[in-house]
């Protein structure tokens, strides 16, 4: 009864995020549907009713919540003083890793989850999920810009997270061996393009100049 109680002193964002991972677990068989939803609720004490009040979106709404519960997990995983010591490579990589753990075992579900997040009607709103999620690695990463590099940081990510989920989730290599290969190749080509844009966007005073190579040539300093 107290459990009952305290379910019923719960908001419907609370509603949100404690059923996020049972449905996730039913959507392995039942898919991203109202049974799903009406699963996780008899196990977890919500009444149905109040469970299909917090998630009035349907499937959408359902994804939404466990990439939500997804975030809050990594948050979990890796708090400021366990990644603070990290180089910046090591800490996205991590931040990764740690939402594939939260994700491993329920494979169906990202599959099912990914399908209907590629529907025309949902493309949109799956981006902007995309977006939040990177916006979330990179602030745990201590990210601080806010200039173009805000904008450009993230959206970087969010492609790379994507694909790398698309290979996650049809990877049965021992251990996601193929998925942690392709992480590390994604990582690698993002640190170089970071570096040679680094390089591009220094002071032209410190960048090497052929004409003002030539031109000391011609005329030497004195």
């Amino acid at each position: 009864m107290a459990h009952s109680a305290a379910r019923d002193d719960l908001t419907l964002d609370e509603v949100r995020l404690l059923l996020a991972p049972g449905i996730a677990d039913a959507a392995v068989f039942d898919g991203w549907t109202d049974a799903a939803l009406g699963s996780a609720a008899e196990m977890d004490g919500v009444d149905p009713d109040v469970a299909r009040l917090a998630f009035p979106g349907g499937a959408m709404d359902l994804i939404a919540a466990w990439i939500a519960s997804i975030d809050l997990a990594m948050a979990e995983a890796l708090p400021p003083a366990t990644i603070a010591s990290m180089k910046i490579r090591d800490r996205i990589r991590s931040l990764i890793e740690a939402r594939l753990t939260a994700v491993a075992g329920r494979e169906e579900a990202l599959r099912r989850a990914l399908a209907i997040m590629a529907m025309p009607q949902n493309v949109v709103r799956a981006g902007k999920l995309g977006w939040a999620s990177a916006d979330a690695m990179w602030r745990l990463a201590g990210d601080t810009a806010t200039d173009y590099n805000h904008y450009t940081k993230r959206a970087i990510l969010a492609s790379i997270y994507a694909a790398t989920l698309a290979v996650f989730a049809t990877d049965d290599s021992e251990g996601k061996a193929e998925t942690r290969a392709f992480l590390d190749r994604r990582i690698d080509g993002v640190m170089r393009f970071e570096k040679l844009k680094a390089q591009m966007l220094r002071p032209s005073e410190e960048r090497f100049s052929v004409a003002r190579f030539l031109g000391r040539l011609r005329y030497p300093a004195r």
